[in-house]
């Protein structure tokens, strides 16, 4: 009888999927190297279990040996460790049926590179207005915080008439001389607050998205990003040999869009109910917003041709490529538009302080 503790509460303690992603991907594509040189998964698994370093993984390891070791498969063992997607799970469940199961972790190593590459391309083009912002941030707290309460001072002294907006800056001088110390945390822990609910809450994430998908340009690129993924992890699961339902429930769990995890259910839903694919699409007036007619014909010529996952592929491929283009014309758009926010509220400053100074010098003239 084995002595090791039931497998639930093992994992339950000492699995977790923060901090894991990259030892994961590490384990995937390792995994599918040694295998497909010819070693057995029992040398496999010892072998990347003495490349990594992370404790928790390599507890992870162990176990997956000791289940191996007592008969069980791969995909059951992984699928207890709860870091692993079901399309994944899936692949390496067809790969050990088919005794194709090298073949079928190549699949998922390229399928999980070019998930990166997707999440990448996004990250990048929202990387240069998020440091814009977040210099202006820092920039504009700073002159809050400690110039305009200075700038009060100075001004209060001078026996001229303000403008309105010098006026104005300097009741917010005021304002944050006496309270800054409380109010900035508070603002900081707000914006700080309004993000995470915005984009990370699971109940209120969707308000996020939603403006996402109405800002010119993101707009457009977080929809070929997701055709691109789409096609290329559908395509690639139909020619593994999933079924089509089955397949589009394993992309419907890989995504995280709340409005494309809602199209893939659909259509799981009508194919299933026996539509082909190509009507499923056509079916919803809300599908052809994020399938383009064009896909959809694409789609509907490789049902008929029988070249299904063949068609899925190409449209990954075409929208990899449109991706690129979009994440360099974002960045080109945004970054004049930034720059002219930036420039407008340092003027709006500058005017500030300058036309007092402008009206004393006139006066004494």
């Amino acid at each position: 009888m084995s002595k090791r503790a039931p497998r639930k509460n093992r994992f339950i303690e000492r699995i977790k999927r923060i901090g894991l992603t990259s030892d994961r991907d590490f384990f995937l594509h390792n995994l599918s190297v040694l295998m497909s040189s010819g070693m057995t998964l029992r040398q496999a698994l010892s072998a990347i279990k003495d490349g990594v370093k992370n404790k928790r993984m390599k507890n992870i390891i162990s176990i997956l040996q000791e289940d191996v070791e007592e008969g069980d498969k791969l995909s059951e063992g992984l699928a207890r460790t709860g870091l692993f997607s079901s399309y994944v799970l899936s692949l390496v469940r067809i790969g050990e049926e088919s005794g194709r199961l090298s073949d079928n972790l190549e699949v998922v190593a390229l399928n999980e590179q070019k998930t990166r590459e997707f999440k990448s391309k996004i990250k990048s083009a929202m990387m240069y207005p998020v440091f814009v912002f977040g210099v202006t941030l820092v920039v504009g707290i700073g002159i809050a915080w400690f110039i305009l309460p200075r700038l009060t001072v100075v001004f209060s002294q001078l026996n001229v008439e303000l403008p309105a907006v010098t006026r104005a800056l300097i009741r917010v001088g005021e304002f944050i001389a006496e309270y800054g110390n409380i109010v900035m945390p508070l603002a900081i822990a707000l914006i700080i607050l309004i993000f995470y609910t915005l984009f990370f809450f699971p109940k209120t994430r969707f308000i996020g998205e939603w403006i996402l998908y109405h800002i010119p340009g993101i707009k457009e690129l977080l929809k070929e990003v997701e055709l691109a993924r789409f096609g290329y992890l559908f395509g690639t699961l139909l020619r593994a040999g999933l079924p089509v339902g089955q397949a589009l429930e394993s992309v419907t769990d890989s995504t995280t869009s709340l409005r494309h995890r809602k199209l893939y259910k659909n259509l799981q839903d009508e194919v299933l109910e026996g539509n082909s694919f190509y009507k499923s699409i056509i079916k919803r007036k809300k599908n052809k917003k994020l399938i383009p007619s064009t896909v959809a014909q694409m789609i509907n010529a490789g049902e008929q041709s029988g070249k299904l996952p063949e068609t899925f592929l190409r449209i990954g491929e075409y929208y990899e490529g449109r991706t690129e283009i979009q994440t360099k014309n974002l960045t080109t758009i945004l970054e004049p538009v930034l720059l002219v926010i930036v420039w407008l509220g340092v003027v709006g400053v500058a005017v500030a302080v300058i036309l007092p100074i402008y009206g004393l010098l006139s006066g004494l003239q």
